[in-house]
């Protein structure tokens, strides 16, 4: 069993109950998987790029616990520290972890993205999150041409809202 797969298992028990963040979890990990595999990335890009979009919403239990809020601002602030637990208990190495964490915390960030995990976690949450806050076409658009940087996202995304 490859260590995505692990991620994910305790993503659904972290999540239980919570149908709606388990399936958007899923869609976001499987367009991530799709854009980066199509992109090219490396191995070890890949699977970080894998393990962030499976925990990238876990901040949004603490958040709503604590600031009675799921913002995008409380997601990134709380998310890092509960992934690092999630991640130490099944025996991911530290560097892993780091970046992951660096990712969650900057999952609603789309400006300064330099790196193409980064880029990519953008993109599929967008793709999933344009669908699920019922975005207009001009919102989308804006965001595509503001956003979006990749030639798999693009695609999918002209495909999925018929851009």
């Amino acid at each position: 069993m490859n260590r995505s797969t692990r991620v994910m298992e305790a993503m659904v028990r972290y999540f239980e109950g919570d149908v709606k963040r388990i399936n958007h979890l899923l869609k976001v990990y499987g367009f991530a998987k799709t854009i980066g595999e199509l992109e090219g990335l490396d191995e070890k890009t890949q699977e970080i790029l894998e393990m962030a979009s499976i925990t990238h919403d876990i901040g949004i239990k603490i958040s709503e616990k604590k600031h009675h809020s799921a913002s995008g601002y409380y997601q990134q602030m709380e998310g890092p520290n509960e992934a690092k637990i999630l991640l130490e208990g099944l025996e991911i190495e530290k560097e892993t972890i780091e970046r992951v964490c660096w990712l969650i915390a900057h999952h609603h960030t789309y400006h300064n993205i330099e790196q193409m995990d980064h880029q990519i976690l953008v993109e599929a949450d967008f793709l999933v999150n344009a669908w699920e806050d019922s975005m207009d076409k001009t919102a989308i658009i804006s965001v595509r041409t503001k956003v979006f940087r990749t030639e798999a996202g693009k695609s999918m995304l002209d495909s999925i809202y018929r851009l």
